[in-house]
């Protein structure tokens, strides 16, 4: 473990609660380290594939943001995340390993379902704050190479972020990224009007 104890209070402190999430993503950054160097000797860009707690700790940790355009979130659902030094050219893809996920088990998953449904039992609830103790520690003690299926990046490093020009959309009237506009019937419109009124059902 690259990460000192206080940094990894600091990563806890920025996400708001320890959890086995938050350290796969504190091990999956310190991969990033291991394979590229250290986030203030690299250009580094992040592509994450999925929301979960360990984004935070990736943030925190490789100083690659959304407002950075560094950070960039693809919403595939997969424990799965991508390193980038532009300095280099080089890149990995780390995915969590199946066999990992399968530790957690489906036990914990029923048991979290439950503890959001806020249907848990206290004896279910100690059960589950138990293991997700178990799979925390795990995660934070095991060799990188057990967690992480780790490949080269199938693509190169995207682009940095480009700074383009704001329109107006054409029925709200608020300015809008050129990028993020539709076209419909003639009028240039942001996002949700566009989809309001394209919208079929």
């Amino acid at each position: 473990m690259r990460y000192s104890a206080e940094t990894i209070d600091r990563v806890i402190d920025f996400h708001g609660h320890v959890c086995p999430g938050l350290a796969i993503g504190i091990r999956v950054s310190e991969l990033a380290g291991e394979q590229l160097g250290p986030p203030e000797s690299t250009d580094l860009v992040a592509v994450v594939e999925t929301d979960m707690c360990g984004v935070d700790a990736v943030q925190f940790l490789t100083g690659c943001t959304f407002g950075k355009g560094t950070l960039i979130h693809k919403d595939h659902g997969k424990m799965a995340f991508s390193f980038f030094d532009r300095n280099t050219g080089k890149g990995f893809r780390a995915r969590l390993r199946s066999e990992v996920q399968n530790k957690m088990g489906a036990e914990l998953g029923g048991l979290m379902k439950k503890w959001a449904a806020g249907t848990l039992t206290v004896g279910e609830k100690q059960r589950c704050e138990q293991m997700r103790e178990q799979a925390q520690q795990y995660t934070m003690a095991a060799p990188l190479s057990e967690l992480f299926d780790v490949a080269p990046a199938a693509a190169p490093a995207p682009r940095p972020a480009r700074i383009l020009d704001s329109l107006t959309c054409e029925r709200c009237g608020e300015m809008v990224m050129e990028s993020r506009t539709r076209r419909f019937a003639g009028q240039t419109l942001c996002i949700p009007c566009f989809e309001e009124i394209e919208q079929k059902i």
